[in-house]
């Protein structure tokens, strides 16, 4: 498994990223999975290819980048106000 380091933030798949600051950081394809992104600022960020899947979050707190979708990305919201199971 590949770790990255991003702004202090270890990135790889179960990372506990609760209020990092990833704006504009550069998580192209990252293995994104099962991650807390709760409070996590990401406006900006390139999350092209980045798995998302089941990363967990509430939907009120995370600053996600203009477009993107994430439920679309298979995130997990924790409050179950959304989630990429909801129908």
């Amino acid at each position: 498994m590949i770790v990255v380091e991003v702004n202090g933030y270890k990135i790889e798949p179960g990372a506990n990223l609760y209020g990092a600051n990833l704006e504009e950081a550069n998580l192209r394809e990252a293995r994104l999975t099962g991650v807390n992104l709760t409070d996590a600022n990401l406006y900006s960020a390139n999350l092209a290819r980045a798995n998302l899947s089941g990363a967990t979050t509430d939907e009120v707190t995370v600053t996600w980048p203009d477009g993107f979708d994430p439920v679309a990305a298979g995130v997990v919201d924790r409050q179950g106000g959304w989630s990429s199971d909801s129908t």
